[in-house]
């Protein structure tokens, strides 16, 4: 269980440190954006009369307002691809993961134990991929024996399509502890959103207006 928490932690931070360097990338190019306006600014200043003047630091505003707004747009749009890209490097990892059986079994026994405590049943039924079923179908009684003594847990005939983990139910399905790569991913995604925005979105730039 701890492996697995472990695990979690170690993607989270590494999400943390891939949208710090999308952040040092978006400043750098905003502090370009900046930096050429003022320029194309001064080179006006010198060329033009004091009124012309007044009409190009219109005018270049307006293209330093209207290339912030392109720049947000592509940071939002960044945003999104980069919860992707965490995402599948959190798949990879798991894929990586179960391939580990001995201690990829633990976790699954480990499931198991949370879930015959948390589901007040006594019958429950457990629900794998095609994979795992192979793993599990010939070990399983001894597996639930020491993973919940106290409970009759059923490994459910017809494996369900995930990565890795496991589903534990009632017989009745009403009660559910989904513990599957998916079912924690969706748990985790929350989490996952604020540190991509936190990190990677400047307040002056997500809802707090321009520097300018």
């Amino acid at each position: 269980m701890n492996r697995v928490e472990d695990l979690e932690t170690a993607i989270l931070n590494r999400a943390k440190k891939l949208a710090d360097e999308y952040k040092e990338r978006a400043d750098r190019r905003r502090a370009s954006i900046l930096k050429e306006a003022a320029e194309h600014l001064r080179l006006r200043e010198e060329q033009e009369t004091t009124a012309a003047k007044a009409q190009a630091e219109l005018v270049y505003l307006r293209k330093v307002q209207a290339s912030e707004i392109k720049l947000k747009a592509s940071m939002d749009h960044l945003r999104w691809s980069l919860v992707q890209e965490i995402e599948q490097r959190m798949a990879d990892k798991m894929r990586e993961y179960v391939e580990q059986e001995d201690a990829y079994l633990k976790t699954l026994q480990a499931y198991i134990t949370q879930g015959a405590e948390l589901i007040e049943r006594n019958e429950l039924i457990a629900e794998v991929n095609s994979r795992d079923h192979q793993r599990l179908v010939n070990r399983w009684e001894s597996l639930v024996a020491e993973a919940a003594p106290n409970k009759r847990v059923t490994l459910a005939a017809e494996p369900i399509q995930t990565i890795g983990g496991t589903l534990i139910r009632s017989e009745d399905g009403r009660i559910r502890l989904d513990n599957t790569f998916e079912g924690r991913i969706d748990r985790l995604r929350p989490r996952l959103h604020q540190i991509v925005v936190e990190s990677l979105i400047p307040a002056t730039m997500d809802g707090g207006g321009t520097s300018l």
